[in-house]
């Protein structure tokens, strides 16, 4: 990885952060402060982001299946092109959570084999 890489990703989390840290304490309620870990007043902004991602993921693929379910059985206003929507809603989304993950993977054996 070169330094001009490594620079702008640290750019990036810099940029991030500062964001992060720029939310307003009216806010603290709100879904987004609460996504950040503002309201507990810890920085797990991360682990809860992706707590919310998976979850999402789970939201699309529990719908997908309801719905399928619901076509086998017969139920009326249940139609087949509404079932493989969602069904490749649920699929896509997986897929991108696998990348996420796989690629968060990698980055984390990066760092790890990253002389001191």
């Amino acid at each position: 990885m070169s330094n001009m890489h490594i620079d702008s990703v640290l750019s990036q989390i810099r940029s991030l952060s500062s964001q992060v840290h720029s939310v307003n304490s009216p806010l603290n309620g709100s879904p987004a402060a609460q996504a950040f870990g503002k309201t507990t007043g810890t920085n797990n902004s991360f682990a809860t982001m992706m707590r919310q991602g998976i979850d999402q993921v789970n939201q699309t693929q529990t719908r997908a299946t309801d719905l399928a379910t619901a076509f086998e059985r017969g139920t009326p206003g249940v139609e087949l092109p509404d079932v493989m929507l969602e069904m490749q809603k649920a699929n896509v989304s997986f897929r991108a959570l696998t990348e996420v993950r796989n690629r968060f993977v990698s980055v984390y054996q990066e760092i790890m084999n990253m002389p001191i």
